[in-house]
């Protein structure tokens, strides 16, 4: 039985929401499994913490929201102080090198990856950071293939963004691989 229930947290403006949804989708559409999705704004729409919850397995889900996630995504040190202490022991940890530093150990494999300086290295546009971060993730956990994702991003996004969106989320698969393990 596969079962994985993920934390992606973050400010807003940061996609984390928007990755959650592609990623949920991705497991539903073209992965034949179940999946929910359920988002949390802070008082603010852009610069405001944002957590959006993902459950994706292969049977019924009961409940939506995530209390010990398998893998948390923080992509700010806000929230990394904020949901650290909530991840499943022995569960995967991502965090980007640039804004989040990680100050104590918890029980679980720590990934910190330099996945916006990738995305401004090598595309110089910060609004497919959330891309890169879901290519990562993807090649962390193996929870979806990356033609599901780009299915995705090829009925959400226009046409013109979709090579930018490719190159983000195989720089992240790239980043994924290279420290996994």
């Amino acid at each position: 039985m596969k079962k994985c229930r993920i934390v992606f947290s973050g400010s807003g403006g940061q996609g984390v929401i928007t990755a959650a949804i592609i990623l949920a989708e991705a497991a539903v559409l073209y992965e034949n499994l179940n999946a929910v999705q359920s988002q949390d704004y802070g008082a603010a729409a852009r610069g405001g913490s944002s957590r959006a919850d993902v459950i994706i397995s292969d049977s019924e889900i009961i409940y939506p929201k995530v209390i010990e996630p398998n893998v948390l995504v923080c992509l700010t040190q806000e929230a990394y102080n904020k949901f650290y202490p909530i991840i499943r022991p022995g569960g995967l940890l991502i965090t980007d090198t640039r804004f989040v530093k990680i100050q104590r150990k918890a029980d679980a494999h720590q990934v910190e990856l330099p996945m916006y300086r990738t995305v401004m290295d090598d595309i110089g546009k910060p609004i497919v950071f959330n891309i890169c971060m879901l290519g990562a993730l993807i090649a962390l956990t193996e929870l979806v293939r990356p033609e599901s994702i780009m299915k995705v991003l090829e009925i959400r996004i226009p046409s013109g963004f979709l090579k930018m969106n490719r190159k983000a989320l195989n720089l992240g698969i790239g980043l994924g691989k290279q420290f996994a393990g």
